[in-house]
């Protein structure tokens, strides 16, 4: 499987609640409301969006690399009121090795809501089918606990921390690693299925 297979024309993904779709520079005025958020960008590795025009250099990147058929993100639609409230993505693609990891990050709003679980979850589900991959991995920072309980909720296994792992806003920060493996997805999902049905 090859980047520009999957990147070249982004697919739409849907969930109960969200639509998975390519952003636009429609979307810039939703997304500088929560990239402009310091409380939003605190655990992430970007800076806070100061201006709309932050904002709208972000976006043209994005359209830059849809264009050339290169890893891009998903923005998160949130059906109820066809607002953007986020973006998930994969970080980044190996597909000799059949990994990857993904990234998310939402609107203070919506925290809380399971929101970026469905997504996560969508999004595993479309790397495991369709990218041919065999292990997803996720990191955050130790501080992000709202970001580790996502990964554990969707099935994730805790790796270790990584000791000042990353450099940003001025610190070094200790990373957590999560990571849930093909055979580990399709179980959980099963015993998922089995919770609802006997329910």
């Amino acid at each position: 499987m090859e980047l520009e297979k999957i990147y070249a024309d982004l697919p739409i993904l849907e969930t109960d609640r969200l639509i998975l779709r390519k952003l636009s520079m429609e979307d810039a005025e939703n997304i500088y409301s929560y990239g402009s958020n310091e409380e939003v960008s605190k655990y992430v590795t970007w800076d806070t969006h100061r201006t709309v025009a932050d904002t709208k250099e972000y976006i043209e990147y994005v359209l830059r690399q849809y264009e050339n058929g290169q890893i891009a993100p998903w923005g998160i639609e949130y059906k109820l009121n066809k607002q953007l409230i986020g973006t998930i993505d994969f970080v980044w693609w190996k597909p000799r090795h059949k990994s990857a990891e993904i990234g998310y990050v939402l609107h203070q709003d919506y925290w809380g809501k399971g929101i970026t679980t469905e997504a996560a979850r969508a999004l595993l589900a479309f790397g495991f089918k369709n990218m041919e991959l065999i292990r997803i991995q996720a990191r955050c920072l130790v501080e992000n606990i709202g970001s580790r309980c996502v990964m554990e909720k969707i099935g994730m296994s805790y790796e270790g921390t990584l000791r000042k792992e990353l450099f940003i806003k001025g610190k070094h920060w200790d990373i957590n690693m999560f990571s849930i493996l093909k055979e580990e997805f399709e179980a959980f999902n099963l015993v998922k299925k089995k919770q609802v049905n006997h329910n």
